[in-house]
């Protein structure tokens, strides 16, 4: 499932001085059709903005295998990074299970299903709003 994400300037985010900047959540949206376009599995994403101070939204993925953890990761960066998103701090490896991208008001975890099920993430923040899930 793709994601649409414009349909119009003022519905996206804002432009000042020549310059598209992108909200948040819309940010969070094209993490979440990047990871679903390199076929992650039950992507999330959750609005933490109610119960967390130093993100507004978490974006959840799974993939089944190392090299699919990397190219799902790879392509979320590059997708915002093409968004003029720059990524502020990146951990994690494939082989590791859990690749982290942290955009300041939005969170991307890839996990592997056997550390994803580990932190439960999903659990930890499940008083925030659930915005999507693709499974």
């Amino acid at each position: 499932m793709v994601l649409s994400l414009f349909c119009s300037a003022a519905q996206a985010g804002i432009i000042s001085a020549g310059v598209f900047i992108l909200e948040p959540i819309d940010i969070a949206r094209l993490a979440v059709e990047a990871a679903s376009d390199k076929q992650a599995n039950d992507i999330v994403l959750l609005d933490t903005r109610n119960i967390c101070g130093f993100t507004d939204y978490f974006v959840i993925g799974s993939s089944e295998s190392d090299r699919q953890l990397l190219a799902v990761h790879d392509e979320i960066e590059a997708r915002l990074k093409q968004a003029g998103i720059r990524t502020l701090h990146s951990e994690g490896s494939a082989g590791s299970g859990w690749m982290v991208l942290d955009y300041g008001s939005v969170i991307v975890h890839v996990f592997s299903p056997k550390e994803r099920e580990y932190y439960q993430l999903e659990k930890l923040w499940e008083t925030g709003n659930l915005v999507v899930r693709i499974q």
